[in-house]
C-alpha cells in the first residue's frame, strides 16, 4: 500500500514572518522620530545661542545706515545747521543760568526740546557717540522716549546739548538690558581715563572718564551742570539686568587733543 504524504500549507511558514516585519518597521519608525526630535532640539539650541548675535548684527547694520545718512545730511552744509548750533549754545546757557529748575527725574524727559528735521537732519538725531573700550557706536536721539531708547542712545531733555562749552553737562542714556542690542550693557567696564567721543553735526568732541557713581533714579542732583566744567554723563540702569538704580559715568572734555574741536571732514 503506497505511503501517503501529508501536505503542509505554505501559509504556516509565512505566518510567522509577518509579526517580525511589523516589529522591524515599528522600530525603524521610532528610531526616525527620535533622530528628528534630537535634530530639532539641536537646531533650537543653536538658534537660542545665535539669536543675540544675529540681532546685534542686524542692529549694527541699522546703526551704520543711520550714521551714513547723518553724515550725508551734515555734508550738505545746510545753513540751518549753524542756526541750530547757535540755538543749542543759547539753550545750554539758559539751563545753566536757571539752575535746570525743570530737572526732576533723570529718566522722565521724553519730549525732545527741538525738532531737528527743521534744521535739515532727516533722521532727527544730533550725532553719535563712540566708546572704543566697550566697542559702542550709537546714534544720539533727542528725548528719552521709549521708542528712541529702542533705537540707540538718547539725550535727556533739560540737560545740556552735546555741543561742548563751559558750564555744560550733557546726559546721554541708553539701555543695558535691551534684547536686540548691547548698547550700554558693558558700561560698568569703563574706568577712569577711558575715552568717549561724540560727533555732533558740527564737530567731534573728545572726553575722558573722570568719575563713576551709582545713584537712586530720583537723585537728579547728581546730573546737574557743574560750574566751569565741560561734561558728558553716561547713564544706564543698574544692576544689570535690573533697573532699581542708575549707573553714571562722568566724562570731562579733553583739551588739546588732535581731534578736539576739528570739523568732521578734517578727521
Amino acid at each position: 500500500m503506497p505511503t501517503q504524504t501529508k501536505y503542509i500549507p505554505e501559509s504556516s511558514s509565512t505566518s510567522t514572518s509577518k509579526p517580525t516585519s511589523k516589529s522591524t518597521s515599528s522600530k525603524s519608525t521610532s528610531r526616525t522620530i527620535i533622530q528628528v526630535a534630537a535634530a530639532l532640539i539641536f537646531l533650537a539650541g543653536i538658534g537660542i545661542f545665535a539669536y543675540p548675535y544675529i540681532m546685534q548684527l542686524l542692529y549694527d547694520r541699522g546703526v551704520t545706515a543711520i550714521v551714513h545718512s547723518f553724515e550725508a545730511d551734515r555734508q550738505n552744509q545746510d545753513p540751518r545747521l549753524e542756526a541750530l548750533y547757535q540755538k543749542m549754545i543759547e539753550e545750554n546757557q539758559s539751563l545753566y543760568e536757571n539752575g535746570q529748575m525743570n530737572l526732576v527725574d533723570p529718566f522722565s524727559y521724553e519730549q525732545p526740546g527741538l525738532d531737528l528735521t527743521e534744521y535739515g537732519l532727516s533722521d532727527n538725531i544730533m550725532g553719535y557717540i563712540s566708546i572704543p573700550k566697550i566697542e559702542v557706536l550709537l546714534p544720539i536721539h533727542l528725548g528719552a522716549s521709549t521708542e528712541n531708547m529702542k533705537q540707540g542712545a538718547v539725550h535727556l531733555t533739560q540737560t545740556s546739548y552735546s555741543v561742548g562749552g563751559p558750564n555744560t553737562n550733557s546726559v546721554i542714556a541708553a539701555h543695558r538690558g535691551y534684547s536686540k542690542a548691547l548698547m550700554f550693557r558693558k558700561i560698568d567696564l569703563l574706568e577712569i581715563g577711558d575715552s568717549v567721543k561724540i560727533r555732533n553735526f558740527r564737530e567731534e568732541l573728545d572726553y575722558e572718564v573722570t568719575d563713576i557713581k551709582i545713584i537712586d533714579p530720583h537723585d537728579s542732583q547728581e546730573i546737574l551742570i557743574q560750574p566751569e566744567k565741560e561734561l558728558v554723563t553716561l547713564m544706564s540702569c543698574h544692576p544689570f539686568p535690573g533697573n532699581k538704580l542708575r549707573y553714571l559715568v562722568y566724562c570731562e572734555r579733553v583739551t588739546g587733543s588732535d581731534n578736539s574741536g576739528k570739523q568732521l571732514q578734517d578727521i
